[in-house]
């Protein structure tokens, strides 16, 4: 079949091709756009049509394949551009808010606290903090355990207070300076 042939075939199709199209877009243009777009891939890739098989579910094949793929395409479109003039909040909040420089100015008021702690607290607190058993601390710093697990229950409180901005989300936290 020379490609002339074939091209005649397809558009002798058109109309049931574009009744299958408004089955999927529900819309007389978008639909007039798949038929288009289809008839164009159909008339494209003519050379994987086997000749004696059938034209018309090769081209409904090829209609619902474009539009599936069409489809996500906008789907995905849809989720990364905002259509709107204005940012509505809750993106203009989540945008400002989830990024790394956040983390660091946690990290530095945590830094900032912990260099507050008398180092009596701080010892113990850090050495549990990384791993250490009660008994390693006692040992280490030749205390009893007892009085281990009381300094890192009291840096612990110390910790709390010098946080306590970040209980209730609240970004900055305040230092009391003379306590």
């Amino acid at each position: 079949m020379t490609k002339i042939e074939f091209n005649t075939l397809v558009l002798r199709q058109a109309t049931s091709l574009r009744s299958y199209a408004l089955h999927f877009t529900h819309d007389a243009d978008d639909a007039n756009d798949l038929v288009q777009d289809t008839m164009l891939k159909a008339i494209t890739y003519y050379n994987k049509f086997k000749e004696g098989t059938n034209l018309k579910g090769w081209l409904y094949t090829i209609m619902k394949n474009t539009f599936i793929n069409n489809y996500r395409r906008f789907v995905k479109m849809s989720t990364f551009v905002t259509k709107s003039d204005e940012i509505s909040s809750p993106n203009l909040v989540f945008s400002s808010t989830k990024n790394q420089g956040e983390a660091k100015f946690v990290m530095d008021d945590i830094k900032k606290a912990l260099d507050r702690l008398p180092e009596d607290y701080y010892v113990p607190f850090t050495m549990y903090f990384e791993g250490h058993k009660y008994h390693e601390i006692a040992d280490h710093l030749d205390i009893p355990i007892g009085t281990v697990k009381t300094r890192i229950h009291v840096a612990r409180k110390l910790l709390k207070k010098n946080l306590k901005a970040y209980d209730n989300g609240i970004a900055k936290p305040v230092y009391a300076e003379n306590e």
